[in-house]
């Protein structure tokens, strides 16, 4: 990704989600589902499972991944592919975290597909 394309905002702070919680925030396109894992790894995907747009900010998160609370499709964060047997996937979007707080790219990078 070229600097042209990056526009990093702060979104939050490592601590406002829990260890395997998530925060939903709104996308100027779509909802972002913000994701904290047992190792304080933060992924950022949108927030509508590819199988019947359940949100999975209210998701289990589990192993790097998170479990749609509708009908059991588990997604995995980093790629954002569905894991299994099901098929599809969902944006995965640029996140970082920098002395606890996390930064979200907001760039051109936003609106595309992972």
């Amino acid at each position: 990704m070229n600097t042209q394309t990056e526009k990093w905002i702060v979104v939050g702070h490592l601590n406002d989600i829990a260890r395997r919680g998530s925060r939903c925030i709104k996308g100027p396109r779509f909802n972002i589902a913000l994701f904290r894992t047992a190792d304080d790894q933060i992924y950022a995907i949108e927030d509508k499972c590819p199988h019947k747009q359940g949100p999975l900010s209210q998701g289990i998160v589990h192993d790097g991944a998170v479990t749609c609370p509708l009908h059991n499709w588990v997604i995995n964060l980093r790629t954002g592919q569905v894991v299994g047997e099901d098929e599809g996937q969902v944006r995965t979007l640029p996140v970082k975290l920098e002395n606890g707080l996390i930064l979200l790219n907001m760039g051109i990078s936003l609106v595309r597909a992972a």
